[in-house]
């Protein structure tokens, strides 16, 4: 008798753990909504996972330079060669940004992101909040490649400034 029960026991725990868990089909009550459950889980699309990722990504990179822009101007003797670069790289990642955020890659998504539902709820004040980054960082890439410090210095406020109007209305806020 225990040998029976115990190949039961031993059967269904296999079963359950091929089927996905012991605890959605531990009564037949429990398996009803465990199924539609699963139906309707978010289906996370791989090209959206791809866009999402290659935004962070980008927006990682363009955080990265303005980190070590602001050291460089910052340390008394600005590297001039360094910052045209890394303005170039801004500059590059603001023409394309209005297409990193495609209806679907918000948070519904199922994907961790900052990206907060009001870039797609409110897309023509998010359009206008890109569109004053890019030119603002044409402006400073401008002024950067000049190595005038001075001009350079005055584009980077603005161009920060713009960064922090979409944190703050468009970006979950993380402090």
């Amino acid at each position: 008798m225990k040998k029976v029960m115990f190949g039961m026991i031993a059967g269904s725990a296999l079963l359950l753990a091929a089927c996905g868990g012991a605890e959605e089909a531990a009564t037949p009550e429990a398996e009803a909504p465990a199924a539609t459950e699963t139906a309707e889980a978010p289906v996370v699309d791989a090209e959206i996972v791809a866009i999402i990722e290659a935004r962070q990504d980008n927006l990682k990179e363009m955080g990265a330079s303005m980190r070590a822009i602001s050291e460089s101007m910052r340390s008394g003797s600005p590297d001039a060669m360094l910052i045209s670069e890394k303005a170039d790289i801004i500059a590059g990642h603001a023409a394309t940004m209005g297409d990193w955020f495609p209806a679907g890659s918000g948070p519904e998504a199922g994907v961790e992101t900052e990206a907060l539902p009001t870039i797609w709820e409110n897309p023509e004040g998010f359009d206008e909040a890109v569109s004053n980054f890019q030119t603002a960082a044409v402006a400073f890439q401008t002024a950067a490649a000049s190595g005038d410090m001075t001009a350079t210095g005055g584009a980077l406020r603005t161009l920060g400034g713009t960064c922090g109007a979409c944190h703050d209305d468009f970006r979950v806020d993380d402090d």
